[in-house]
Protein backbone atom coordinates (compact mmCIF):
# COMPACT_ATOMS: atom_id res chain seq x y z
CA UNK A 1 0.00 0.00 0.00
CA UNK A 2 1.69 2.99 -1.18
CA UNK A 3 0.14 6.60 0.03
CA UNK A 4 0.84 9.95 0.69
CA UNK A 5 1.67 10.22 4.50
CA UNK A 6 -1.46 12.65 5.20
CA UNK A 7 -4.07 9.88 3.35
CA UNK A 8 -7.52 9.79 5.09
CA UNK A 9 -6.44 11.96 7.58
CA UNK A 10 -6.55 15.49 6.55
CA UNK A 11 -9.51 17.41 6.73
CA UNK A 12 -11.25 14.26 8.37
CA UNK A 13 -13.04 14.22 11.97
CA UNK A 14 -11.26 11.09 14.61
CA UNK A 15 -12.79 9.65 17.97
CA UNK A 16 -9.80 8.00 19.97
CA UNK A 17 -11.83 5.72 22.99
CA UNK A 18 -9.02 5.77 25.62
CA UNK A 19 -7.61 9.22 23.98
CA UNK A 20 -5.63 10.15 26.94
CA UNK A 21 -3.58 6.98 28.17
CA UNK A 22 0.06 6.64 26.86
CA UNK A 23 -1.07 5.61 23.32
CA UNK A 24 -4.05 7.28 22.92
CA UNK A 25 -2.56 10.26 23.72
CA UNK A 26 0.22 9.73 21.03
CA UNK A 27 -2.20 8.99 18.43
CA UNK A 28 -4.32 12.32 19.19
CA UNK A 29 -1.32 14.20 18.59
CA UNK A 30 -0.01 12.87 15.41
CA UNK A 31 -3.73 12.81 13.82
CA UNK A 32 -3.76 16.44 14.99
CA UNK A 33 -0.02 17.27 13.62
CA UNK A 34 -1.12 15.58 10.01
CA UNK A 35 -3.58 18.00 9.81
CA UNK A 36 -7.46 16.53 10.69
CA UNK A 37 -10.08 18.27 10.93
CA UNK A 38 -11.14 17.92 14.35
CA UNK A 39 -9.58 15.06 17.10
CA UNK A 40 -11.37 13.66 20.05
CA UNK A 41 -10.16 12.09 23.12
CA UNK A 42 -13.16 10.16 24.42
CA UNK A 43 -11.72 8.77 27.63
CA UNK A 44 -13.30 8.27 31.09
CA UNK A 45 -10.38 10.58 32.94
CA UNK A 46 -10.93 14.38 32.35
CA UNK A 47 -7.23 14.80 32.57
CA UNK A 48 -3.87 12.94 32.05
CA UNK A 49 -0.01 13.68 31.89
CA UNK A 50 -0.46 14.99 28.17
CA UNK A 51 -3.66 17.25 28.51
CA UNK A 52 -1.50 20.38 28.23
CA UNK A 53 0.03 19.25 24.75
CA UNK A 54 -3.41 17.87 24.29
CA UNK A 55 -4.96 21.56 24.06
CA UNK A 56 -2.43 22.86 22.47
CA UNK A 57 -2.78 21.25 19.08
CA UNK A 58 -6.51 21.48 19.79
CA UNK A 59 -8.03 18.06 20.41
CA UNK A 60 -11.31 17.69 21.74
CA UNK A 61 -11.52 16.24 25.70
CA UNK A 62 -15.18 13.97 25.37
CA UNK A 63 -15.23 12.74 29.03
CA UNK A 64 -17.68 9.43 29.16
CA UNK A 65 -17.90 5.92 30.20
CA UNK A 66 -17.47 3.18 26.81
CA UNK A 67 -20.21 0.99 28.47
CA UNK A 68 -22.62 3.93 28.74
CA UNK A 69 -24.37 3.31 24.79
CA UNK A 70 -25.19 7.35 25.20
CA UNK A 71 -22.00 8.35 25.82
CA UNK A 72 -20.32 6.22 23.16
CA UNK A 73 -23.05 7.64 20.45
CA UNK A 74 -22.43 11.77 22.10
CA UNK A 75 -18.31 10.79 21.43
CA UNK A 76 -18.70 9.70 18.13
CA UNK A 77 -21.43 11.06 16.14
CA UNK A 78 -20.24 12.74 12.94
CA UNK A 79 -16.79 11.11 13.14
CA UNK A 80 -14.79 9.94 9.97
CA UNK A 81 -13.01 7.33 11.58
CA UNK A 82 -12.59 5.78 15.00
CA UNK A 83 -9.46 4.37 17.03
CA UNK A 84 -10.97 2.16 19.26
CA UNK A 85 -8.60 1.98 22.40
CA UNK A 86 -10.16 2.01 25.57
CA UNK A 87 -9.97 -1.51 27.46
CA UNK A 88 -9.55 -2.88 30.94
CA UNK A 89 -7.79 -5.63 33.10
CA UNK A 90 -4.31 -5.62 31.29
CA UNK A 91 -1.96 -5.73 34.46
CA UNK A 92 -2.10 -5.91 38.01
CA UNK A 93 -5.20 -5.65 40.47
CA UNK A 94 -7.49 -4.86 37.09
CA UNK A 95 -6.57 -8.20 36.05
CA UNK A 96 -8.93 -9.69 39.04
CA UNK A 97 -12.11 -7.46 38.13
CA UNK A 98 -14.03 -9.37 36.21
CA UNK A 99 -16.93 -7.59 35.58
CA UNK A 100 -15.32 -4.34 34.84
CA UNK A 101 -12.88 -6.24 32.74
CA UNK A 102 -15.99 -7.85 30.40
CA UNK A 103 -17.64 -4.47 30.54
CA UNK A 104 -15.34 -2.38 28.86
CA UNK A 105 -13.72 -4.79 27.26
CA UNK A 106 -16.79 -6.62 25.55
CA UNK A 107 -19.82 -4.14 25.93
CA UNK A 108 -17.75 -1.33 25.36
CA UNK A 109 -16.92 -3.06 21.99
CA UNK A 110 -20.20 -3.36 21.01
CA UNK A 111 -21.46 -0.32 21.90
CA UNK A 112 -18.86 1.13 19.86
CA UNK A 113 -19.66 -1.56 16.89
CA UNK A 114 -23.41 -0.11 17.43
CA UNK A 115 -22.34 3.80 16.91
CA UNK A 116 -20.31 2.92 14.04
CA UNK A 117 -23.40 0.88 11.83
CA UNK A 118 -26.25 3.52 13.28
CA UNK A 119 -23.69 6.99 12.48
CA UNK A 120 -22.66 5.80 9.15
CA UNK A 121 -18.92 6.18 9.94
CA UNK A 122 -16.69 4.08 7.43
CA UNK A 123 -13.62 2.82 9.56
CA UNK A 124 -13.22 0.97 13.00
CA UNK A 125 -9.60 0.22 13.91
CA UNK A 126 -8.99 -1.81 16.86
CA UNK A 127 -6.65 -2.60 19.42
CA UNK A 128 -6.31 -5.73 20.47
CA UNK A 129 -3.35 -7.94 22.16
CA UNK A 130 -0.97 -10.89 21.40
CA UNK A 131 -2.81 -12.64 24.10
CA UNK A 132 -5.97 -13.48 21.38
CA UNK A 133 -3.68 -16.04 20.20
CA UNK A 134 -1.09 -16.59 22.77
CA UNK A 135 -1.76 -18.20 26.14
CA UNK A 136 1.44 -20.12 28.25
CA UNK A 137 2.27 -22.40 24.71
CA UNK A 138 5.46 -21.57 22.92
CA UNK A 139 5.06 -19.36 19.96
CA UNK A 140 7.90 -19.03 17.36
CA UNK A 141 7.95 -16.24 14.56
CA UNK A 142 4.06 -16.63 14.48
CA UNK A 143 1.58 -15.23 11.99
CA UNK A 144 -1.85 -14.07 11.84
CA UNK A 145 -2.79 -17.51 10.43
CA UNK A 146 -2.65 -18.74 14.13
CA UNK A 147 -5.79 -20.12 15.68
CA UNK A 148 -7.82 -17.99 18.97
CA UNK A 149 -6.45 -19.28 21.85
CA UNK A 150 -9.02 -21.62 23.10
CA UNK A 151 -11.75 -19.34 25.15
CA UNK A 152 -11.85 -21.87 28.34
CA UNK A 153 -8.20 -22.11 28.42
CA UNK A 154 -6.92 -18.37 28.83
CA UNK A 155 -5.68 -17.62 32.53
CA UNK A 156 -7.30 -14.35 33.09
CA UNK A 157 -10.31 -12.52 31.89
CA UNK A 158 -8.78 -10.09 30.00
CA UNK A 159 -7.46 -12.62 27.48
CA UNK A 160 -10.33 -13.66 26.93
CA UNK A 161 -12.22 -10.75 26.65
CA UNK A 162 -9.59 -9.06 24.32
CA UNK A 163 -10.42 -12.31 22.13
CA UNK A 164 -13.96 -11.91 22.01
CA UNK A 165 -14.15 -8.56 21.57
CA UNK A 166 -11.19 -8.36 18.42
CA UNK A 167 -13.40 -11.93 16.81
CA UNK A 168 -17.12 -9.52 16.91
CA UNK A 169 -14.84 -6.26 15.33
CA UNK A 170 -13.63 -7.99 12.59
CA UNK A 171 -17.12 -10.06 12.19
CA UNK A 172 -18.69 -6.63 11.73
CA UNK A 173 -16.31 -5.94 8.97
CA UNK A 174 -18.60 -4.98 5.84
CA UNK A 175 -21.71 -4.57 8.10
CA UNK A 176 -24.03 -2.27 6.15
CA UNK A 177 -25.15 0.96 7.57
CA UNK A 178 -28.61 1.64 9.35
CA UNK A 179 -29.34 4.07 7.01
CA UNK A 180 -29.07 1.65 4.24
CA UNK A 181 -27.16 4.29 1.39
CA UNK A 182 -25.02 1.36 0.07
CA UNK A 183 -22.79 2.00 2.26
CA UNK A 184 -20.79 0.23 4.86
CA UNK A 185 -18.42 -0.61 8.02
CA UNK A 186 -14.85 -1.46 7.36
CA UNK A 187 -12.75 -3.11 10.43
CA UNK A 188 -9.35 -4.43 11.13
CA UNK A 189 -7.65 -5.25 14.21
CA UNK A 190 -3.59 -4.20 15.63
CA UNK A 191 -1.97 -6.45 17.58
CA UNK A 192 0.56 -5.22 19.45
CA UNK A 193 3.73 -6.16 21.14
CA UNK A 194 4.32 -4.50 24.78
CA UNK A 195 4.40 -1.33 24.30
CA UNK A 196 7.17 1.12 25.52
CA UNK A 197 8.58 4.85 25.85
CA UNK A 198 8.48 7.89 27.41
CA UNK A 199 5.77 8.02 29.69
CA UNK A 200 4.93 4.68 29.52
CA UNK A 201 2.50 4.25 32.40
CA UNK A 202 1.41 0.23 32.62
CA UNK A 203 4.75 -1.89 32.27
CA UNK A 204 7.96 -0.46 32.99
CA UNK A 205 6.33 1.92 36.37
CA UNK A 206 6.07 -1.29 38.53
CA UNK A 207 9.02 -2.70 36.84
CA UNK A 208 10.83 0.31 38.48
CA UNK A 209 9.07 0.43 41.73
CA UNK A 210 9.74 -2.98 42.50
CA UNK A 211 13.23 -3.11 41.48
CA UNK A 212 13.08 0.32 43.69
CA UNK A 213 11.72 -1.21 46.22
CA UNK A 214 13.96 -4.20 46.34
CA UNK A 215 11.04 -6.51 45.37
CA UNK A 216 12.45 -8.32 42.66
CA UNK A 217 14.33 -10.98 43.79
CA UNK A 218 14.58 -13.45 40.80
CA UNK A 219 13.96 -13.63 36.59
CA UNK A 220 11.47 -15.92 35.16
CA UNK A 221 12.15 -18.77 33.01
CA UNK A 222 14.98 -19.34 31.21
CA UNK A 223 17.29 -16.80 29.23
CA UNK A 224 16.89 -18.25 25.61
CA UNK A 225 12.77 -16.98 26.32
CA UNK A 226 11.93 -14.10 23.83
CA UNK A 227 9.26 -11.70 23.74
CA UNK A 228 8.61 -8.36 21.54
CA UNK A 229 8.34 -4.96 22.39
CA UNK A 230 7.04 -2.30 20.33
CA UNK A 231 8.34 1.58 20.77
CA UNK A 232 5.16 3.97 20.65
CA UNK A 233 5.94 5.51 17.89
CA UNK A 234 5.93 2.55 15.85
CA UNK A 235 2.17 1.57 16.80
CA UNK A 236 1.43 5.08 16.01
CA UNK A 237 2.38 4.52 12.63
CA UNK A 238 0.58 1.33 12.47
CA UNK A 239 -2.60 2.65 13.41
CA UNK A 240 -2.40 5.18 11.44
CA UNK A 241 -1.52 2.91 8.18
CA UNK A 242 -4.35 0.83 8.72
CA UNK A 243 -6.64 3.65 8.50
CA UNK A 244 -5.46 4.18 5.40
CA UNK A 245 -5.75 0.62 4.44
CA UNK A 246 -9.59 1.04 5.41
CA UNK A 247 -10.42 3.87 2.88
CA UNK A 248 -12.69 2.77 -0.15
CA UNK A 249 -12.20 5.73 -2.38
CA UNK A 250 -8.39 5.73 -3.45
CA UNK A 251 -8.45 7.16 -7.07
CA UNK A 252 -7.63 3.50 -8.90
CA UNK A 253 -8.05 1.72 -5.90
CA UNK A 254 -11.90 1.75 -5.18
CA UNK A 255 -13.59 -1.31 -3.73
CA UNK A 256 -12.64 -3.51 -1.19
CA UNK A 257 -10.32 -1.91 1.38
CA UNK A 258 -6.90 -3.74 1.93
CA UNK A 259 -7.45 -4.16 5.78
CA UNK A 260 -10.74 -4.70 5.92
CA UNK A 261 -11.48 -7.48 8.05
CA UNK A 262 -7.57 -8.34 8.57
CA UNK A 263 -5.50 -8.63 11.92
CA UNK A 264 -2.06 -7.39 12.27
CA UNK A 265 0.76 -8.20 14.19
CA UNK A 266 2.91 -5.22 15.54
CA UNK A 267 6.02 -4.97 16.95
CA UNK A 268 9.77 -3.64 17.16
CA UNK A 269 10.71 -7.09 14.73
CA UNK A 270 13.63 -7.53 17.69
CA UNK A 271 12.56 -10.18 19.50
CA UNK A 272 14.21 -10.53 23.22
CA UNK A 273 14.69 -11.89 26.92
CA UNK A 274 11.98 -9.44 28.59
CA UNK A 275 14.80 -9.16 31.87
CA UNK A 276 17.87 -8.29 29.14
CA UNK A 277 15.25 -5.87 27.74
CA UNK A 278 14.18 -3.97 30.84
CA UNK A 279 18.55 -4.07 32.02
CA UNK A 280 19.75 -0.97 30.52
CA UNK A 281 16.93 0.86 31.44
CA UNK A 282 17.44 -0.61 35.35
CA UNK A 283 21.08 0.10 35.19
CA UNK A 284 20.57 3.44 34.29
CA UNK A 285 18.50 4.29 37.16
CA UNK A 286 21.16 2.79 39.55
CA UNK A 287 18.59 -0.65 40.00
CA UNK A 288 20.37 -4.24 39.70
CA UNK A 289 18.55 -7.01 37.97
CA UNK A 290 18.45 -9.89 40.42
CA UNK A 291 20.91 -12.95 39.25
CA UNK A 292 18.82 -16.04 40.42
CA UNK A 293 15.87 -17.25 38.09
CA UNK A 294 12.71 -19.15 39.14
CA UNK A 295 11.07 -21.98 36.76
CA UNK A 296 7.70 -21.14 35.56
CA UNK A 297 6.21 -23.94 37.27
CA UNK A 298 7.40 -22.17 40.70
CA UNK A 299 6.59 -18.65 39.03
CA UNK A 300 3.00 -20.10 38.74
CA UNK A 301 2.94 -21.16 42.40
CA UNK A 302 3.47 -17.67 43.36
CA UNK A 303 1.47 -16.38 41.05
CA UNK A 304 -1.38 -18.41 41.85
CA UNK A 305 -0.80 -17.81 45.47
CA UNK A 306 -1.38 -13.73 44.76
CA UNK A 307 -3.88 -14.58 42.72
CA UNK A 308 -5.81 -16.58 45.37
CA UNK A 309 -5.12 -13.64 48.30
CA UNK A 310 -6.40 -10.66 45.87
CA UNK A 311 -9.39 -12.89 45.06
CA UNK A 312 -9.90 -12.94 49.01
CA UNK A 313 -9.32 -8.77 48.71
CA UNK A 314 -11.70 -8.13 45.92
CA UNK A 315 -14.19 -5.65 47.54
CA UNK A 316 -10.67 -3.52 48.30
CA UNK A 317 -8.71 -4.01 44.88
CA UNK A 318 -9.73 -0.34 43.82
CA UNK A 319 -8.30 1.12 46.91
CA UNK A 320 -4.97 3.15 46.70
CA UNK A 321 -3.75 1.63 50.09
CA UNK A 322 -3.62 -2.30 48.41
CA UNK A 323 -0.51 -2.19 46.54
CA UNK A 324 0.22 -4.06 43.06
CA UNK A 325 0.44 -8.12 43.13
CA UNK A 326 4.09 -8.65 42.83
CA UNK A 327 3.13 -11.37 39.83
CA UNK A 328 -0.05 -13.32 38.49
CA UNK A 329 -0.32 -16.09 36.69
CA UNK A 330 -0.92 -14.06 33.04
CA UNK A 331 1.80 -11.85 34.10
CA UNK A 332 3.93 -15.40 34.35
CA UNK A 333 3.32 -16.50 31.47
CA UNK A 334 4.27 -13.37 29.39
CA UNK A 335 7.16 -13.15 30.89
CA UNK A 336 8.55 -17.07 31.14
CA UNK A 337 7.12 -18.34 27.87
CA UNK A 338 9.08 -17.67 24.17
CA UNK A 339 6.32 -15.77 22.23
CA UNK A 340 6.97 -13.78 19.39
CA UNK A 341 5.67 -13.11 16.01
CA UNK A 342 6.71 -11.42 12.70
CA UNK A 343 5.18 -8.11 10.92
CA UNK A 344 5.49 -9.41 7.29
CA UNK A 345 1.89 -9.42 6.83
CA UNK A 346 1.33 -5.83 8.24
CA UNK A 347 4.55 -4.76 5.79
CA UNK A 348 3.48 -6.04 2.60
CA UNK A 349 -0.27 -5.26 3.00
CA UNK A 350 -0.11 -1.81 4.82
CA UNK A 351 3.77 -0.82 4.21
CA UNK A 352 4.21 -0.88 8.17
CA UNK A 353 8.45 -0.63 8.22
CA UNK A 354 9.57 0.02 12.23
CA UNK A 355 10.95 3.72 12.37
CA UNK A 356 13.05 3.74 15.85
CA UNK A 357 14.97 0.91 16.60
CA UNK A 358 15.01 -0.94 19.64
CA UNK A 359 18.76 1.18 20.61
CA UNK A 360 16.77 4.65 19.85
CA UNK A 361 13.42 3.96 21.48
CA UNK A 362 15.35 2.52 24.97
CA UNK A 363 17.54 5.61 24.56
CA UNK A 364 14.73 7.94 24.77
CA UNK A 365 12.66 6.00 27.35
CA UNK A 366 15.77 5.88 29.57
CA UNK A 367 16.39 9.92 29.21
CA UNK A 368 12.40 10.19 30.36
CA UNK A 369 13.18 8.16 33.53
CA UNK A 370 16.44 9.70 34.61
CA UNK A 371 14.49 13.57 34.63
CA UNK A 372 11.65 11.73 35.88
CA UNK A 373 13.83 10.18 38.78
CA UNK A 374 15.90 13.82 39.30
CA UNK A 375 12.19 15.45 40.17
CA UNK A 376 11.21 12.46 42.68
CA UNK A 377 12.27 11.77 45.92
CA UNK A 378 14.81 8.68 45.96
CA UNK A 379 15.06 6.42 48.51
CA UNK A 380 16.31 2.92 49.93
CA UNK A 381 14.92 -0.60 49.56
CA UNK A 382 11.77 -1.70 51.62
CA UNK A 383 13.86 -3.46 53.61
CA UNK A 384 15.49 -0.45 54.85
CA UNK A 385 12.36 0.66 55.81
CA UNK A 386 11.36 -2.31 57.55
CA UNK A 387 14.71 -2.58 59.16
CA UNK A 388 15.03 1.43 60.98
CA UNK A 389 10.99 1.36 61.49
CA UNK A 390 10.51 -1.73 63.14
CA UNK A 391 14.16 -1.53 65.06
CA UNK A 392 12.88 2.03 66.37
CA UNK A 393 9.01 0.71 66.95
CA UNK A 394 10.68 -2.20 68.89
CA UNK A 395 12.74 0.64 70.89
CA UNK A 396 10.54 2.52 71.79
CA UNK A 397 8.25 -0.12 73.35
CA UNK A 398 10.65 -2.05 75.22
CA UNK A 399 11.76 1.40 76.44
CA UNK A 400 8.43 3.01 77.68
CA UNK A 401 5.49 0.22 77.29
CA UNK A 402 4.07 -1.88 80.16
CA UNK A 403 4.83 -5.80 79.93
CA UNK A 404 2.44 -7.01 77.59
CA UNK A 405 2.53 -9.50 74.06
CA UNK A 406 5.30 -8.93 72.60
CA UNK A 407 6.42 -6.22 74.55
CA UNK A 408 7.81 -8.76 77.35
CA UNK A 409 10.58 -10.26 75.28
CA UNK A 410 11.35 -7.04 73.44
CA UNK A 411 12.34 -5.71 77.21
CA UNK A 412 14.27 -8.69 77.72
CA UNK A 413 16.12 -8.35 74.88
CA UNK A 414 17.67 -4.23 75.58
CA UNK A 415 17.89 -5.30 79.25
CA UNK A 416 20.57 -8.08 78.10
CA UNK A 417 22.06 -5.56 75.79
CA UNK A 418 22.01 -1.82 77.89
CA UNK A 419 21.17 -3.24 81.50
CA UNK A 420 18.65 -0.69 82.29
CA UNK A 421 15.70 0.25 81.82
CA UNK A 422 17.05 3.92 81.68
CA UNK A 423 19.53 2.85 79.56
CA UNK A 424 16.82 1.72 77.12
CA UNK A 425 14.97 4.80 77.19
CA UNK A 426 18.43 7.17 76.82
CA UNK A 427 19.18 4.82 73.46
CA UNK A 428 15.77 5.67 71.88
CA UNK A 429 16.13 9.48 72.80
CA UNK A 430 19.49 9.50 71.59
CA UNK A 431 18.41 7.68 68.37
CA UNK A 432 15.35 9.76 67.66
CA UNK A 433 17.86 13.61 68.22
CA UNK A 434 20.03 11.49 65.97
CA UNK A 435 17.49 11.14 63.36
CA UNK A 436 16.20 14.62 63.98
CA UNK A 437 19.16 16.53 63.25
CA UNK A 438 20.34 14.29 60.24
CA UNK A 439 16.30 15.45 58.60
CA UNK A 440 17.35 18.95 59.46
CA UNK A 441 20.04 18.43 57.73
CA UNK A 442 18.54 16.65 54.86
CA UNK A 443 15.84 19.38 54.74
CA UNK A 444 18.41 21.92 54.34
CA UNK A 445 20.32 20.50 51.76
CA UNK A 446 17.73 19.68 49.75
CA UNK A 447 16.49 23.41 49.38
CA UNK A 448 19.57 23.88 47.69
CA UNK A 449 19.59 20.87 45.30
CA UNK A 450 16.21 19.49 45.38
CA UNK A 451 13.87 21.94 46.33
CA UNK A 452 10.55 20.44 45.08
CA UNK A 453 11.16 17.59 47.58
CA UNK A 454 12.36 19.23 50.76
CA UNK A 455 9.64 18.29 52.47
CA UNK A 456 9.76 15.06 51.32
CA UNK A 457 13.15 14.77 52.37
CA UNK A 458 13.01 15.60 55.81
CA UNK A 459 9.84 13.16 56.84
CA UNK A 460 11.47 10.47 54.86
CA UNK A 461 15.52 11.21 56.90
CA UNK A 462 13.57 11.42 59.81
CA UNK A 463 12.13 7.89 59.71
CA UNK A 464 15.32 6.43 57.93
CA UNK A 465 18.13 8.49 59.25
CA UNK A 466 21.66 7.93 56.73
CA UNK A 467 19.43 5.17 54.85
CA UNK A 468 17.75 7.87 53.02
CA UNK A 469 20.22 10.99 53.59
CA UNK A 470 23.17 8.99 51.71
CA UNK A 471 21.13 9.25 48.24
CA UNK A 472 20.76 13.05 48.95
CA UNK A 473 23.98 13.29 49.35
CA UNK A 474 24.83 11.52 46.24
CA UNK A 475 22.14 13.56 44.61
CA UNK A 476 23.97 16.81 45.80
CA UNK A 477 27.49 15.87 44.53
CA UNK A 478 25.86 15.48 41.19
Amino acid sequence: MHLSENEGIEGNIFVITGGLGFVGSALCLELARRGARQVRAFDLRTTSPWSQDLHKYGVQFIQGDVIRRQDVDRALRGADCVFHLASYGMSGKEMLQYGRVDDVNINGTCHVLEACVELTIKRLVYVSTYNVVFGGKEIVNGNETLPYFPMDDHVDPYGRSKSIAEQLVLKSNGRPFKKKNGKCLYTCAIRPAAIYGPGEERHLPRIICLAKLGLLPFKIGDASVKSDWVYVDNLILALLLASMGLLDDIPGKEGRPVAAGQPYFISDGSPINNFEFIRPLLRSLGYDLPKASLAVPHALLLGNFFWAFYTIMYPWLSQRWLPQPLILPAEVYKVGVTHYFSFVKANQELGYIPMVSPREGMAATISYWQERKRRTLDGPTIYAWIFCVMGMASLFSAAYLPDFGPVSPLRAIGLFFFRSIWGLRVVFLLSTAAHLGEAIYAWQLARRVDPVNARGWFWQTFALGMFSLRFLLKRGRK
